[in-house]
Formats: C-alpha cells, sequence, structure tokens
C-alpha cells in the first residue's frame, strides 16, 4: 500500500491525536463554515475540501470508527516502513491486509459504495451513495454551521439487490451487513427487477445534523430458465410436437404453484399463446396476474423407421398448403 493512499484525518481538522469529542466538533464546525459551498460557489477546491472534512468528522466522532481507524493507521505506518510479516499483523484481532487501499478501507467503514463485498462476504449487494446538491441560503449559522439544518438531511443510501424468482414471488428475509452494522430486511412477496424499498434510518450518517438517511434497496432479478416476466405476467415457451398441433393434446405446464394440465385446441399454431389466468406474478393490491403460455411446434430430430415412413405418407396425402397465398405476392 502505498504511503500516498493513507488521509490523516487529525491534520485535516487541524487537531491532535489526543483530542476529545468537544475539540473534534469544534473543529469541524469552523472548517465546516469556511469551506461549505455557498460560501464558496463554483470553488471545486473548496468543495473538495468540504468533502474531506465531513469524511474525517465522521470517522472522528464516532467512537469505533475512530478505534479501526487509528489501528488502521499503525497498521499502514507498519507496513510503509517494511514491518516483517506486515500482510496479516494483528491489530486488536483485526486483519487489516485484507484492504488492498485506504480507499477500500474507509469505504467500508462508513457502508459507501466502492467498498468491495459487504462484510462476511455475502454477495448480491453493491452501493451507492446519494449526496443531492449542497444545502441553500447560508444566513445565520446554527450549531453546526448552517442556517437550517433540516434542509441538510441525512445522505440516502442505494444498494442493488439480487434475487431468485422463487424469493421474489413468495417474499423473503435477508440479511446483509452495511459497513458495521447487520440489517435484516423484508423483501414483500411480488418484487421485480426495478423494484425499489425504502427502509428508513439505515443510510449514511450526516455529521452536520447527527441524523442518517435512508436506504433504498434496489431489486434486480436472477433469470430463471423458464419464466420470463412482463408487466404483472408470467411468460413461458412451452414446445410440442407437430401431431399434438394438428390433432390437439392434453399436456403438463410448470407454474409458481406447480405443474397444470392444459388443453391444446387442434390446429393450434407456433407462436401462439394460451392464457392461464391467477397463474402469474404477485400484484401489489393483491391477486396475481395471468400466466401465458407461448407454443413451439417442434419437429423431431431422430426420426425411427417407422416414424420416417409414416412422416412420407402423409406428405403423400397431406391437402393443405400453408403457403399457398404467397403465390400471389410481387415485389
Amino acid at each position: 500500500m502505498a504511503a500516498t493512499d493513507f488521509k490523516d484525518y487529525y491534520a485535516i481538522l487541524g487537531i491532535s491525536k489526543t483530542a476529545s469529542p468537544e475539540d473534534i466538533k469544534q473543529a469541524f464546525r469552523k472548517l465546516a463554515r469556511k469551506y461549505h459551498p455557498d460560501v464558496n460557489p463554483g470553488n471545486k477546491q473548496a468543495e473538495a475540501k468540504f468533502k474531506e472534512v465531513n469524511e474525517a468528522y465522521e470517522v472522528l466522532s464516532d467512537p469505533d470508527k475512530r478505534k479501526k481507524y487509528d489501528q488502521f493507521g499503525q497498521y499502514w505506518k507498519q507496513v510503509g516502513e517494511g514491518f516483517p510479516g506486515g500482510a496479516g499483523v494483528d491489530m486488536g484481532g483485526f486483519d487489516f491486509s485484507q484492504y488492498g487501499s485506504f480507499d477500500d478501507f474507509v469505504n467500508e467503514l462508513l457502508g459507501r459504495f466502492g467498498g468491495g463485498a459487504p462484510r462476511g462476504g455475502r454477495q448480491g449487494y453493491s452501493y451507492r451513495t446519494s449526496t443531492g446538491k449542497p444545502p441553500g441560503g447560508f444566513g445565520g449559522f446554527n450549531d453546526y454551521g448552517f442556517q437550517d439544518s433540516s434542509s441538510v438531511a441525512g445522505q440516502d443510501t442505494e444498494a442493488t439487490i439480487t434475487l431468485t424468482f422463487a424469493e421474489a414471488f413468495a417474499g423473503v428475509q435477508k440479511r446483509f451487513s452495511l459497513g458495521n452494522e447487520t440489517l435484516d430486511v423484508r423483501i414483500p412477496a411480488g418484487s421485480k427487477t426495478g423494484t425499489r424499498l425504502r427502509v428508513r434510518g439505515k443510510g449514511q450518517f450526516n455529521p452536520m445534523t447527527q441524523q442518517r438517511g435512508d436506504l433504498y434497496l434496489k431489486v434486480e432479478l436472477q433469470p430463471h430458465s423458464f419464466f420470463q416476466i412482463e408487466g404483472d405476467n408470467l411468460v413461458c415457451e412451452v414446445p410440442i410436437t407437430p401431431d399434438e398441433a394438428a390433432l390437439g393434446a392434453s399436456i403438463d405446464v410448470p407454474t409458481p404453484d406447480g405443474s397444470v394440465n392444459v388443453k391444446l385446441p387442434a390446429g393450434v399454431r407456433s407462436g401462439q399463446s394460451l392464457r392461464l389466468r391467477g397463474k402469474g406474478w404477485p400484484v401489489a393490491k393483491g391477486g396475481r396476474g395471468d400466466q401465458f403460455v407461448k407454443v413451439a411446434i417442434v419437429p423431431p430430430k431422430d426420426l425411427s423407421q417407422q416414424e420416417r415412413e409414416y412422416y412420407e405418407k402423409l406428405r403423400a396425402i397431406r391437402t393443405y398448403n400453408p403457403r399457398s397465398h404467397l403465390q400471389q405476392i410481387r415485389f
């Protein structure tokens, strides 16, 4: 890890490593006033400094985060000085060698996008922090140096959660870790790709208001080998044989509730869809959509000698020509 990866949050706030919580708060207030975007409109350097000050305060104002940050600083220093066996140094029972950079460490510490897989190695989640626009109206300062603390809400966090069709259809409770926090979230039945679920008070911590934003879970479904979702309906394709198409038949078709018997009308065409009412996807207001069974006529690839003989007899006596109308087509 390069020495330039590490950020000295104490130096950023201009305080010593033994600073008290009150010292940290006072230093933050002073710098927040100085670099706030409303005081420095269009100043990219001030905006970057403001974000850096916020990040430093968010870490150092939390005792647990500050402790881990201090431990990581010791680890970084030892590795940078060529500490023997650095990758695996024990820092209070925590192995910091799992992080490839300081950004990886702090992103996970703050539960931000880019911090790698969620703690515990659970997959299916990715994170993005929504910071929004800087608050307006930088008039009289309040306790944190801003006019209206209500306009500086906690930062909302978005997480993408991947579900199987079975989990989304029936609903499921998922447990995962966001930063240092383990969450149990109930996913309601009928969620689909693009469904956005709100978990109040589980977003990013905003040091200016001492409040947390909300966590928004965006659902993505893993592809299914048989079913697809269109609106509130399920769509599937079922292969049938030429004789079933010509004569009609009863076939078994999978549904979310198990296999059901479906009657094919004689003369059904390839691509034609049959509707199974109430066998589709759960609807938020109650009930379910429909399931559409698309028929695909599939001829056999390998014929027995007897099958071939009968197909040849059918061809010889067949009177129906499905292409007769094409004789009148002209360019």
